[in-house]
């Protein structure tokens, strides 16, 4: 079986998911070892990132949320790629080594660039779209963030990935309306 192979250094949480995504996935591995990030660790990765493409690929769940929060802190060039959580359990496990293969390789065709500020969305357009400020704008969102492989956060997060995108309005309305 052929891998497939991505020129870019991908940034997983454990051995596990590092184990598992080799057997199908060719590329360069950052472990991080858990949620405390060693300054080694985001150092060798801020100076890869002058050279190669770094995408977190982390656990959907919160360590995972942290971990890539202060990644992404750290290097802003950083791009993103996300399982849906709801595809990624087994047992009591939440996890990328949990997801299927299918899920794994749908995730890293859909990888969001890092931090852009070329998005011209404004939180009162998420007020006016349902997004923000109603009793179920959190399941509205959840609805756009898996139509649009977003990850999930809350509308802060939402906002800042749907610029990084690029997104409109009309986008949004258009995920919202299936």
């Amino acid at each position: 079986m052929d891998k497939l192979h991505l020129p870019v250094i991908l940034v997983v949480e454990g051995a596990m998911d590092q184990a598992f995504l080799s057997q199908f996935i060719d590329c360069d591995f950052v472990i991080t070892n858990g949620s405390e990030v060693s300054r080694e660790t985001l150092d060798y990765l801020k100076e890869a990132s002058l050279t190669r493409e770094i995408v977190i690929f982390t656990d959907p769940d919160s360590p995972g949320n942290r971990i890539r929060s202060r990644i992404a802190e750290a290097i802003p060039s950083c791009k993103h790629a996300f399982v849906r959580k709801e595809h990624a359990i087994k047992g009591k496990k939440v996890g990328v080594a949990e997801a299927s293969k299918e899920e794994v390789l749908l995730a890293l065709s859909h990888i969001l660039p890092g931090e852009n500020k070329n998005g011209t969305l404004v939180a009162s357009d998420l007020y006016e779209l349902g997004l923000m400020g109603n009793g179920d704008s959190a399941s509205l969102r959840e609805k756009v963030e898996e139509t649009l492989h977003l990850g999930h956060g809350n509308a802060k997060t939402f906002l800042k990935r749907a610029n990084a995108l690029c997104l409109t309005k009309e986008d949004l309305r258009r995920a919202i309306d299936g």
